[in-house]
């Protein structure tokens, strides 16, 4: 009797404690669905000027006429137009794309068909690495209007991240035969780069750049990454002057500042290119910032602070992965988390995000490079070698995944396509980091001193 007893009460608690973590799971969603994702302030001194004030009261009457009239699209998808640049301008995906989709999944949920916010729905899926899902949003937007050349910009960045290369070709053409102007010269640009075409390259990212207004966001983006284009190549000089030409036109402009950083870094610098990461930090949040944060740190001499960096930036990169308790999707960043943890030489979770990313995401080269070098630092060289087998398949001339690939093929015991793909590159390049180059001095000494 006393154990039957025994059972009920055991039960009875059981229920209670279920009862209870499903309220508090359903209290918890609720809060977070009646949660108002507004604009916040910031960093550094961006709030102080009159633009900040312009975009503050545009904000209010878009809410105030959304609020008014909720069965009206025009006004939720001005809002999310506005959230979008928003996270471009201060790198808060992990905040305004939620902000962005409360307002894009209200129109759809009134029109399902609604191109505009079908767009935004795809834009919002390719920022927080949903590529697959971005993928198919595209597609359905195409479907509803195929004579708009941004949603084949869609379907090229999507195809590109799932490494449908052949269909990102096709979609390219179909955008340019449709509107040739910054969006589509910056994605031929970047499609010539993936086929190792740099000349190329250069001269479409320099047509976008032409295309652009001086000064405006998306230019000095188009900008800047020709500035990269050119670090690639070796030619630090006229990245430089890029640089400099792009933080004339816009002061203060994070990634000319991170690009300026990686010029003095090459050039032994590192205070100052610590100076210029910090300073970028101080009006956007970019893990690729935070990356190079803490790179320029480890050649400075200071281990503690670059381990302090990456600790900070796992830790935010998790957090964002997780989404939130209303069902809005989260941050996938596997890729950088592999590479994070192979900086705090935590090597087993490395493999773990590294296999999670190529999961989702099998046919992408830059994917595939990843795996392939957290195996080479697993010492798993055999493993590594289909990998960046792949990683080379579209004959990328990225000066890192050749050095990355001529040392797991001499791992492999093929040095004559070690010193094939060591012959494509400059062992000297300064886009080549310290650690890789010391690498390649014990792995290829031979190789290296003979060039």
């Amino acid at each position: 009797m006393k154990k039957n007893h025994a059972y009920l009460l055991f039960f009875i608690v059981f229920i209670l404690l279920a009862t209870a973590i499903v309220f508090n799971y359903s209290r918890k969603t609720k809060a977070e669905q009646n949660k108002q994702y507004t604009l916040v302030a910031r960093k550094g001194v961006e709030t102080t000027g009159p633009e900040w004030k312009m975009l503050l009261d545009k904000e209010k009457k878009l809410l105030a006429d959304a609020k008014a009239n909720p069965a009206d699209a025009k006004a939720p998808l001005y809002l999310a137009a506005l959230y979008i640049q928003e996270a471009r301008e201060t790198g808060n995906h992990a905040y305004y794309d939620i902000a962005a989709l409360r307002q894009v999944n209200h129109v759809l949920s009134n029109d399902s068909l609604n191109f505009n916010a079908l767009v935004f729905k795809s834009l919002i899926c390719l920022s927080q690495h949903h590529f697959a899902e971005g993928l198919s949003v595209a597609g359905r937007a195409q479907q509803v209007n195929p004579y708009n050349a941004y949603v084949y910009g869609l379907l090229v960045d999507a195809n590109v991240e799932m490494g449908y290369y052949d269909s990102a070709l096709v979609n390219a053409e179909r955008m340019m035969s449709i509107r040739p102007d910054l969006t589509s010269y910056s994605r031929v640009s970047y499609l010539r780069e993936i086929f190792g075409d740099y000349t190329g390259a250069i001269e479409a990212m320099q047509m976008a750049v032409d295309a652009g207004n001086k000064g405006d966001e998306n230019t000095e983006w188009a900008r800047v990454q020709l500035g990269g284009l050119y670090e690639k190549s070796g030619d630090y000089k006229t990245a430089a002057s890029i640089y400099h030409t792009s933080l004339e036109a816009k002061p203060g402009y994070a990634y000319a500042l991170a690009g300026t950083a990686r010029i003095a870094m090459a050039a032994g610098d590192y205070a100052k290119a610590i100076a210029s990461l910090l300073q970028a930090q101080q009006t956007i949040t970019d893990n690729s910032i935070q990356e190079e944060l803490a790179e320029a740190y480890r050649l400075a001499g200071q281990p503690q602070k670059a381990d302090a960096v990456v600790k900070t930036l796992i830790t935010q990169m998790a957090a964002d992965a997780t989404g939130k308790d209303d069902g809005s999707i989260g941050h996938y960043a596997d890729k950088e988390l592999a590479y994070a943890y192979l900086h705090s030489k935590n090597n087993t979770k490395a493999l773990e995000h590294a296999l999670m990313e190529y999961n989702r995401r099998p046919q992408n080269i830059d994917v595939n490079e990843t795996v392939a070098w957290v195996y080479y630092n697993n010492g798993d060289y055999k493993k590594a070698l289909p990998y960046m087998q792949a990683a080379l398949k579209t004959n990328a001339q990225n000066p890192i995944l050749l050095c990355r690939a001529a040392l797991v093929y001499a791992k492999n015991g093929n040095n004559d396509a070690a010193k094939t793909l060591l012959a494509k590159t400059s062992a000297g390049n300064p886009y080549i980091s310290g650690a890789l180059k010391d690498e390649l001095m014990r792995v290829l000494p031979k190789f290296i001193a003979g060039r």
